[in-house]
């Protein structure tokens, strides 16, 4: 091998790996992690949770064309600690858990909103429907990184609240989501 071909395969080799695209870490949800929500019964706030939800993260702030964020929430652990509101939005009228036990999120467009603030532009199917939605969020890195984020869910769009539930000066159509998982690399 003459010492030009040498040198071409050389630059070829290294060009490969300097154009090879870096990919975003991968992270599963640690304890600690939490998924609320907020929103309104005649004029009374009320908060609730779903205790059991399972985030799936691929992340990098320097590589967000690579990121991908899949959030499962079982919706049979919804709380509001109040048990007849427990019951009604795990009914026909709400979430209708015996028809649509689980609701997800998923999104692989993110956008960064300056400093460790980003948006997660992705989907949320609730209910058998599957709407747009962007969860804000800060990232704060870390052996165990933090995400703590924000959204507002229009109930109505999903079918949450049909009924005489679909009032919304009754019920707001608009619901508060709050969410901050800790996050463990996978292995």
């Amino acid at each position: 091998m003459s010492i030009k071909s040498s040198t071409l395969t050389t630059a070829f080799a290294l060009s490969l790996v300097v154009a090879a695209p870096a990919f975003a870490a991968d992270y599963v949800q640690a304890a600690g992690s939490s998924l609320t929500f907020a929103s309104k019964y005649e004029g009374e706030v009320f908060t609730g949770k779903f205790p059991s939800f399972t985030t799936k993260l691929s992340f990098d702030p320097k590589q967000l064309a690579t990121s991908k964020l899949d959030v499962a929430i079982p919706l049979t652990g919804v709380t509001t600690a109040n048990d007849d509101r427990d019951e009604a939005l795990k009914g026909a009228d709400f979430f209708s858990i015996a028809k649509f036990p689980q609701a997800r999120f998923t999104s692989s467009k993110f956008r960064s909103l300056g400093g460790n603030q980003y948006a997660a532009d992705g989907t949320l199917s609730l209910r058998g429907v599957s709407k747009p939605v962007t969860l804000t969020f800060t990232w704060t890195p870390g052996a165990q990184p933090v995400l703590s984020g924000k959204a507002t869910v229009k109930r109505l769009d999903f079918g949450i609240g049909t009924g005489d539930w679909a009032d919304t000066s009754v019920l707001p159509n608009e619901v508060a989501v709050s969410t901050k998982v800790v996050f463990s690399p996978t292995k």
